[in-house]
C-alpha cells in the first residue's frame, strides 16, 4: 500500500512539474490551463519571477495589435491641354454625315472641353459658289449631328472652304476622278480641350 502512495505521489509531481514546464512560473492543470485563486489571481509556483509574467496574469494586458501603415497617397493628377483631329469624308454631292462615335468618344474622354472647330471642303466639280455653300451645308451638318450626340452646341464653332483648299492630287475623268476626289469633300474637326494625367 506504501508503494502505491508513493508511486502515485511520485507521477503527481512528474505530472506537475510538466504541467509547470508548459508555462514556466505558473501552476497548469492537465490541458495547459494556469489554475487561478477564489480571486480569479493566477496561481504562481515557488520558482515564478515577475519576468515569467503572461498575458492575462499578474495585470499583463495584451498586446496593443500595431496599427496598419497608412496606405500611400492616391497620385495627384493634373490638367494637360490636348487637342486632336479627326477628318468625316462625304460623298460627291452630298451633306449626308455618317459615323460620328470615334469624334463623340473621345470627346467624352476629356475632363473639359474647350472647343470644336468644324470646317467644310468641296471637290473642285462644279462652280466655286456651290462648292463654297456645299462645303458649309457640311459643316452644319456635322454640327447638328454632334450636338444630337450630346456634344455642346455652344463649344462649336463654324467655317468652311470650298474647293479652295484641295488635299487630292487627281487625274482622270467620270467616276474615277469622283473617287480620287473624297480627300476633298470631308469636314476638318479639330478639338480642344483637357485631359487628367496621373502624376
Amino acid at each position: 500500500m506504501k508503494k502505491i502512495a508513493i508511486a502515485a505521489g511520485l507521477a503527481m509531481a512528474l505530472g506537475a512539474s510538466a504541467a509547470q514546464a508548459a508555462v514556466p512560473g505558473y501552476a497548469v492543470n492537465s490541458s495547459d490551463t494556469i489554475w487561478r485563486t477564489s480571486f480569479g489571481e493566477c496561481w504562481h509556483t515557488g520558482f515564478w519571477t515577475q519576468e515569467q509574467a503572461v498575458e492575462g496574469c499578474d495585470n499583463v494586458m495584451a498586446k496593443a495589435e500595431e496599427p496598419a501603415p497608412a496606405p500611400a497617397p492616391a497620385p495627384a493628377a493634373t490638367m494637360a491641354d490636348v487637342e486632336k483631329k479627326f477628318a468625316l469624308y462625304f460623298d460627291f454631292d452630298s451633306t449626308k454625315v455618317g459615323d460620328v462615335s470615334n469624334v463623340v468618344n473621345y470627346i467624352g474622354s476629356l475632363a473639359s472641353l474647350q472647343s470644336v472647330k468644324l470646317v467644310g471642303y468641296a471637290d473642285f466639280i462644279g462652280s466655286a459658289a456651290y462648292n463654297e455653300k456645299l462645303s458649309e451645308r457640311r459643316a452644319r451638318a456635322v454640327a447638328a449631328k454632334l450636338e444630337q450626340a450630346g456634344v455642346d452646341a455652344s463649344k462649336m464653332s463654324i467655317g468652311f472652304m470650298g474647293e479652295s483648299a484641295p488635299v487630292a492630287n487627281c487625274t482622270g475623268r467620270g467616276a474615277e476622278l469622283i473617287a480620287c476626289l473624297r480627300p476633298d469633300r470631308r469636314v476638318d474637326v479639330e478639338i480642344m480641350g483637357q485631359k487628367r494625367v496621373q502624376q
